[in-house]
């Protein structure tokens, strides 16, 4: 397991460095953070990361991959070790036209932010929606 989170290390390390970045704890602590959803990561867990003490779970992996503009499996493990398989749609898209595809993938091309900032609208609006519903369903 040590070589995998060694591995891990240095393809982070390389990953961040053709991406512009310096591979520093601070530098990684804080792109990280301003991108992740969940509870922060401390500047000691980033520098465990970078050191190959420790290798992040699926979703912050997946944020690493998506900020550094690498695929995840490739930044997890070696390529060499993983099966070739062909990437097939995501079955919740599959049913969307084609004007709802394209605004999904627009959403998922801002930044983290920005994203934040779209899905409070969404969820506002979708709220106002129910409590419409629901008052219909009353006066009914």
């Amino acid at each position: 397991m040590q070589n995998a989170k060694q591995r891990f290390a240095q393809k982070l390390r390389e990953a961040m460095e053709a991406a512009g970045y310096e591979a520093k704890p601070s530098v990684l602590e804080r792109e990280f953070n301003s991108r992740y959803w969940g509870k922060p990561m401390t500047l000691h867990g980033v520098r465990r990361w970078l050191l190959g003490e420790t290798v992040p779970g699926h979703r912050k992996l997946a944020t690493l991959a998506e900020w550094l503009q690498v695929p995840a499996h490739e930044l997890a493990w070696d390529p060499a070790e993983v099966p070739r398989t062909r990437e097939q749609p995501a079955p919740w898209s599959v049913s969307l036209g084609y004007e709802d595809r394209e605004l999904f993938d627009l959403y998922l091309r801002l930044p983290v932010p920005k994203r934040r900032l779209a899905r409070d609208v969404i969820l506002a609006i979708a709220r106002a929606h129910a409590a419409e519903e629901a008052e219909r369903a009353a006066q009914s």
